[in-house]
């Protein structure tokens, strides 16, 4: 069960939202290296904290990130 410190509040509404991002490579091509995901870690943690979100897990294999 969730934690109610958890659920946010707008003026007309109360929501608390789970959100599953991949991120894909053009025709699935393998670009994405251990060091490229390694590189892209604190990218996506920095984007999350600026929209006032938590990075819960970040995984990818070569030619996508989740």
């Amino acid at each position: 069960m969730s934690d109610y410190n958890d659920i946010r509040h707008g003026r007309h509404c109360v929501f608390l939202m789970h959100v599953h991002l991949v991120f894909v490579t053009k025709y699935r091509r393998e670009v994405f290296t251990k060091e490229i995901l390694d590189d892209l870690r604190p990218i996506c943690s920095s984007v999350c904290t600026d929209f006032e979100a938590e990075l819960v897990e970040f995984d990818g294999e070569d030619d996508h990130v989740h």
